[in-house]
């Protein structure tokens, strides 16, 4: 399986040139097998790109914007879905492949991710640790500090 991932090598803006680099950066240090296609020096490239890319994933302009990631045939997403799954530690979630061996998070069941939730909910701010500071200092009511 060979991640695709469109990119426009010779893209205006560089709020698109941050996103394909991020992306890249990211599938390299994770050794994500990957195939940079260009879709602005090859025209197949971003016929093919446009034509795979669901159509509820397009935007409102019908033409979306590099970088677009697939699994082979299979469309992953757009950068801020990758984004997301970063964010979420599901990256390979995401593209479709299985963690490598020994990798820290395995993914996680829908419940055991609710158990995880509600353990922390019942821990609840009682918990948490007060710094001296906090604890030293009298509250100000709103009548002093409007007298000051």
């Amino acid at each position: 399986m060979v991640i695709k991932v469109f990119l426009a090598s010779s893209s205006g803006s560089t709020a698109i040139k941050k996103k394909q680099q991020d992306v890249l950066g990211f599938l390299e240090a994770l050794k994500v097998d990957y195939a940079p296609l260009d879709i602005a020096c090859n025209e197949d490239n971003r016929m093919w790109m446009r034509e795979n890319v669901p159509v509820e994933k397009k935007p409102t302009n019908g033409i979306p914007l590099p970088p677009q990631i697939f699994n082979e045939e299979s469309y992953c997403g757009d950068y801020e879905t990758f984004f997301d799954a970063k964010e979420d530690n599901a990256v390979y979630a995401f593209l479709g492949l299985p963690p490598p061996p020994g990798s820290k998070k395995a993914p996680v069941k829908e419940e055991e991710a609710q158990e995880e939730v509600e353990d922390e909910e019942a821990k609840g701010e009682d918990d948490q640790p007060v710094s001296e500071e906090e604890e030293e200092a009298p509250e100000v009511t709103e009548q002093e500090e409007e007298d000051e």
